[in-house]
């Protein structure tokens, strides 16, 4: 007679082709995953609705899903691992990996398994996930950071393509404020929108804020003074000067209140608008940040599954992650999330779900540019507390105050020097 064990270890190693490991006991009655509450409702749903009850019928595992709040999910994920208790599939963002490097469980296996059926993981994503040459996390998919814009208010000031320099997006914002349809970007507190664009305003000019040893601190140098000075003049000439105290719901707010004519943002602004506003949704489209004297950069926000070094059966947990980073499950979700996360496989690079909207290909556009904050130097602890301290953000807001140029670098580097010295 054949055990459900031995069922649900045959079943899953069909599915898919996945190779699901055998269990050394009996298999779990429930897992729990806990993931960041989505602003897209539908991928949430989806996982609710679809993929946890196909997973229980095909395994007898219920698959429970805890969604927090956005913004939280760090504050969640460090309370399971120092406690060791919760959840046994973790959602992470960013950089994460490194940071619960010890309370998370190698899936190097599940990793190259995956990237081995759909055609192989980017190359720039391994700085994410990859600690001590262990996969800690598998990576399902980035936000992208853009330029959100109106389409009818560019045309009206003969701009009928998004720029393509900072110079060229300058002149078009100092048009634009003029016929009372100003920018606004975050300079403020928030979690996501601030950092989104002003990391790769830095980098456009040139400017680092440290050297790949993670030892040596760049930001002291002629790029980052050109970097602050146009940021100075494009805060000046183009926003609405509430900007310096925005967090990250005051530009979608300012947008879909007609505000503001261009800011950076995910790809949440234009899915709210065609769902809410139509009218707006039907003349927003997206760009990709302009480039600068130095090329064209995005920030990485990547999204990511992990196994919590607690779970009391990993090889389960392992078998769940197969399941879902399967095409099947992958696809299906993807597309529910209406393309707001931009899967870094190869196999993905051309998925029918780029063609819903033609306004979507810039997300998947902008992986090839896109980087880790810290870039070029190590995606530890010291870019995470310099992200928190708002080291590079306050550099950026404070000359847009008004401070000098040389002061805000000084600041930013004694900051920088003071958090890369405890390496």
């Amino acid at each position: 007679m054949t055990s459900r064990r031995d069922f649900v270890t045959v079943t899953l190693a069909a599915v898919g082709g996945a190779l699901a490991p055998r269990w050394a006991g009996a298999a779990p009655k429930a897992m729990s995953v806990v993931h960041e509450s989505s602003f897209i409702k539908a991928f949430d749903d989806f996982f609710v609705q679809k993929l946890a009850p196909e997973y229980e019928k095909l395994t007898g595992i219920k698959i429970n899903y805890e969604p927090v709040s956005v913004g939280s999910m760090l504050t969640r994920l460090t309370t399971i691992v120092e406690t060791k208790a919760g959840p046994e599939i973790v959602a992470t963002g960013v950089n994460w990996p490194y940071l619960f490097d010890a309370g998370l469980v190698d899936v190097t296996d599940v990793a190259n398994e995956v990237g081995k059926k759909l055609g192989g993981w980017h190359d720039n994503i391994y700085d994410a996930v990859v600690v001590n040459r262990k996969w800690k996390a598998i990576p399902w998919g980035n936000i992208g950071q853009l330029e959100v814009y109106r389409t009818d208010w560019f045309k009206e000031v003969g701009v009928n393509k998004f720029p393509d320099t900072r110079e060229d997006l300058l002149a078009a914002g100092r048009l634009l404020k003029k016929k009372g349809h100003p920018f606004g970007f975050e300079l403020g507190h928030g979690f996501g929108d601030n950092h989104g664009w002003l990391y790769p305003l830095l980098w456009s000019y040139g400017g680092r804020e440290v050297d790949k040893d993670g030892k040596t601190v760049l930001i002291d140098s002629s790029e980052t003074a050109k970097a602050v000075d146009f940021c100075r003049k494009f805060y000046q000439e183009t926003m609405l000067e509430d900007v310096l105290g925005w967090t990250d719901v005051n530009n979608n707010r300012a947008f879909l209140a007609e505000q503001i004519s261009c800011t950076n943002n995910a790809m949440s602004i234009l899915i709210v608008a065609k769902r809410d506003f139509p009218e707006i949704g039907k003349v927003t489209d997206h760009g990709l940040n302009p480039q600068g004297p130095k090329g064209r950069f995005h920030l990485f926000n990547v999204q990511s599954h992990a196994i919590a070094a607690h779970a009391p059966d990993q090889a389960a947990a392992k078998a769940f992650l197969r399941w879902l980073y399967d095409d099947k499950q992958l696809s299906a979700w993807l597309v529910a999330g209406d393309a707001y996360y931009a899967p870094f496989l190869h196999g993905y690079d051309n998925h029918p779900m780029w063609n819903a909207d033609p306004r979507y290909l810039p997300y998947k556009d902008c992986l090839r540019t896109s980087r880790l904050h810290a870039w070029p130097g190590p995606a530890g602890h010291q870019a995470s507390e310099s992200v928190a301290k708002y080291v590079l953000v306050d550099m950026f807001a404070k000359a847009c105050r008004g401070d000098s140029t040389k002061d805000v670098i000084a600041t930013a580097a004694a900051q920088l020097k003071q958090i890369y010295k405890a390496k």
